[in-house]
């Protein structure tokens, strides 16, 4: 039976939702752990058996990749988009609060845009560029926690500078990711992505060490499972499907929502609450990213 049009944007609403939240349980376990990075293998371990069952149901398997190169690209995957990411999310949201590293990271398609105009994938209009300018003057206040002149001064810290790093991670996990869906499926990229980045950050974890899960807390486990099944799993599929009904372009503006849920979500489950300056910033990403990544072309819409 056709899935209804407001079931698919109430889905695509309830998966930023999610994604906002994937903050605040990855704050809780920040906070919590020094050593995060056994619990973000077990996330995407988690995910990944999830995405497998999904993938049974959907598409009646889960394809391999194809050839040595397949292989390499899902390692990429999992190397910028899982590993490298976790490690920036974990150890900069032990730095920063959930809130201000939602902002900073709600930069991530103004970023995209503009690596696909300086490798010239993309043609930069006067639109884009403004936008751009608007969201990079925004992040720059946030990072700066309302002052955009502090990268300038050397005032920011590590944790801005781990949280800018999820940004040019997602960025590079993107370009890949756009490689990998040329012979694997969305859902079977992420999979196999998602494994690759949780054996990354397990050998990262037996590294670190301090792996002790019977003394993790209730609130790390709970949190744990929300960002495998909800933030990685659900959001994820939920997201495809909406992409799949109503276009990349329509899909990926609703992605603007993810900083205001996690704004919202930090002020009542953390108690956090982020000075004037600092939302005047995130409200200027998210409209630079509004103007740069408005109206696709509608072959875009129909990719």
């Amino acid at each position: 039976m056709p899935q209804s049009r407001p079931l698919t944007y109430a889905r695509l609403v309830a998966a930023m939702a999610m994604w906002g939240g994937t903050w605040i349980a990855g704050r809780i376990i920040a906070q919590e752990l020094s050593a995060p990075l056994a619990v973000a293998s077990i996330r995407f371990l988690v995910a990944a058996l999830a995405l497998a069952a999904v993938a049974l149901v959907a598409e009646g398997g889960i394809p391999l990749p194809s050839s040595a190169r397949a292989w390499g690209t899902v390692c990429g995957l999992g190397f910028f988009g899982i590993f490298l990411y976790g490690l920036c999310f974990f150890f900069g949201l032990q730095r920063i609060p959930a809130g201000r590293g939602a902002l900073v990271v709600a930069l991530n398609p103004v970023v995209v845009v503009l690596a696909a105009w300086l490798a010239g994938q993309e043609r930069m209009t006067r639109r884009k560029a403004l936008g751009s300018v608007v969201a990079l003057a925004g992040c720059l206040t946030v990072l700066g926690n309302g002052d955009p002149l502090a990268l300038l001064r050397g005032t920011v810290g590590l944790g801005e500078w781990l949280i800018f790093g999820c940004v040019l991670s997602w960025a590079a996990y993107t370009f890949i990711g756009r490689q990998a869906t040329k012979s694997l499926s969305p859902l079977a990229t992420t999979l196999w992505g998602s494994l690759a980045g949780a054996l990354m950050l397990g050998i990262g974890a037996l590294v670190q060490g301090g792996i002790d899960p019977a003394a993790w807390s209730w609130r790390v486990w709970t949190s744990m499972l929300f960002l495998a099944i909800f933030g990685t799993a659900i959001a994820y599929t939920w997201f495809t499907d909406a992409v799949h009904r109503l276009g990349a372009g329509h899909a990926s503006v609703f992605i603007n929502l993810v900083p205001v849920f996690a704004v919202l979500q930090a002020a009542v489950l953390l108690d956090e609450r982020l000075g004037l300056p600092v939302l005047a910033g995130g409200l200027l990403v998210v409209a630079g990213v509004w103007l740069a990544t408005l109206q696709k072309t509608s072959l875009e819409s129909k990719a």
